[in-house]
């Protein structure tokens, strides 16, 4: 065998990962207050790009910055153009922009339109983003550690909504600030279940999370570590007094000696009362809804993007234009190459807040439509929804839905609820029709266990009924559901029925 070397051509086809599409995907599962920083360090480091906060489009440029052309007088530049996040810039451009076929080889499609008939689906995205994609670690907040907490310890959908309802509830220190009464009243969910759960989230990390006061809080972090006994009690119910320094009090109260006391309260002065301060780089507030949602003319809903937390933002083409000529006159490649660079990124950043906001609200616009049983009557109605359901009506991969959702909040006539709160499992039909929700399922269950009377029913006989309206499911499905909702066995509440009588 002889071996040589040759030139050979091969055409192949790849997807490249360019910068410009890791900060498309970037910018789509960001949070609002994430989004934010972003932008601002965008701003600080591009000389074409300022903010143009509360200024509508025609008179944002009497406080923009006209750069070193020292035209105070005159306001903005008439190249500078506004883009406010919404997904309605000005289409048009200056000669000194980059070919927009170079920039962006993928036009967009019209936005989905919501207009009075209610919430559509549109917006085929011309390129899918990829599924990998590497980010920078940055530390856990309060508020992605107890997300991550009721994922992990609610397998049931009902549950998850009110975990992920009292979660929106949650203040920087970690304390919930509703009662559980009015949880229950905006989610029309019964007033145990949402004690059921907030019991559970009391036990998540950091100890103390979840309290309604400074007492349950102290209290929750010494039932952690088993200390939380009759005498700590008493002392937890009269803080009071050891906030005025009546020791003697105490010492009656606690029926303990002086010594027990004192290491008593060095063990309360050593809890945290404001466990979620720890988390202090990234403070968590409550919920700010990135879409909103109200009653509109005719039943139906009106689906809206937050102006609120969309960044807007102004190009100085003109600043570009007039810098890039004196360049070229002086024979400064560097500069004018640096200014081209920086139209490119600014052109850029437009290009993916626009796209981020069209996708965000065709999403939201699908979940509103699909969910709108949940919205008029409550958590009953929650219907099955996964992100591929959704993916499919509008047109995009599924793990651009994902992306979309992560991190995004919707105020709702329920409440400020995150975009995840509206997904679902769902339970076959026995007809091949519609699927039900496992949540609306699971309220059924609770109905027919309450109206039952004096004829108890088993739960071979649930299943029955809930085949005759349609649903397929099993008998061991129903047990798990009636176990995880308390409901007691049919042996159980026979008894239970009989001693009833007798009395």
């Amino acid at each position: 065998m002889v071996l040589s070397a040759r030139l050979q051509l091969k055409q192949t086809q790849s997807l490249v990962i360019t910068p410009q599409l890791m900060q498309a995907i970037r910018l789509l599962q960001m949070s609002a207050p994430e989004l934010e920083d972003f932008v601002d360090r965008e701003v600080e480091q591009n000389p074409l790009l300022s903010r143009a906060e509360g200024e509508s489009e025609t008179d944002a440029g009497a406080g923009a910055d006209a750069g070193p052309q020292g035209d105070e007088e005159r306001g903005a530049p008439a190249g500078e153009r506004e883009f406010d996040g919404t997904g309605l810039a000005d289409p048009g451009a200056s000669d000194t922009d980059a070919a927009r076929e170079d920039l962006f080889p993928q036009e967009d499609r019209a936005p989905p339109s919501l207009g009075a008939g209610g919430p559509g689906g549109g917006g085929r995205e011309g390129a899918e983003l990829p599924e990998g994609e590497t980010r920078a670690a940055s530390p856990p907040t309060l508020l992605a550690l107890l997300e991550g907490q009721i994922e992990a310890a609610f397998a049931r959908d009902g549950d998850r909504l009110i975990a992920l309802a009292l979660l929106g509830e949650i203040d920087e220190a970690g304390y919930l600030r509703a009662s559980p009464e009015a949880i229950a009243a905006t989610l029309r969910v019964p007033d145990q279940d949402v004690r059921r759960v907030l019991e559970r989230c009391q036990r998540f990390e950091p100890a103390g999370v979840f309290a309604r006061s400074l007492k349950e809080c102290l209290k929750l972090q010494l039932v952690e570590v088993n200390r939380c006994d009759p005498a700590m009690q008493a002392l937890l119910d009269h803080l009071e007094l050891l906030a005025e320094g009546r020791l003697a009090e105490l010492l009656a109260v606690c029926a303990v000696d002086r010594e027990d006391l004192a290491e008593m309260i060095a063990e309360v002065k050593a809890l945290d009362p404001k466990p979620g301060l720890r988390f202090e780089s990234d403070p968590v507030a409550l919920l700010v809804p990135d879409v909103t949602v109200r009653p509109g003319p005719g039943g139906d809903w009106l689906v809206d993007l937050n102006d609120a937390v969309l960044p807007r933002i102004l190009i100085n083409r003109s600043y570009h234009a007039t810098v890039s000529s004196h360049a070229r006159r002086v024979g400064d490649g560097a500069c004018e190459k640096f200014l081209s660079e920086c139209l490119q990124k600014a052109s850029w950043l437009e290009k993916s807040l626009d796209q981020r906001a069209r996708t965000l609200l065709a999403v939201a616009s699908e979940i509103v439509r699909s969910q709108d049983g949940f919205l008029r009557e409550g958590g009953a109605y929650l219907r099955p929804l996964t992100l591929r359901m959704v993916a499919d009506e509008i047109g995009m991969h599924e793990s651009t839905v994902s992306r979309a959702v992560a991190n995004k909040a919707m105020a709702t006539p329920r409440g400020v609820l995150p975009l995840k709160a509206f997904f679902s499992v769902a339970l076959a039909a026995t007809d091949g029709g519609e699927a039900h929700s496992a949540e609306a399922v699971r309220q059924r269950i609770r109905g027919l266990v309450a109206g039952e009377g004096e004829r108890v029913l088993s739960d071979d006989q649930i299943v029955a009924v809930l085949k005759k309206e349609g649903v397929a499911i099993a008998r061991r499905t129903v047990a798990k559901y009636r176990e995880a909702m308390g409901i007691p066995s049919s042996v159980e509440r026979r008894r239970a029925l009989r001693r009833k009588l007798a009395s």
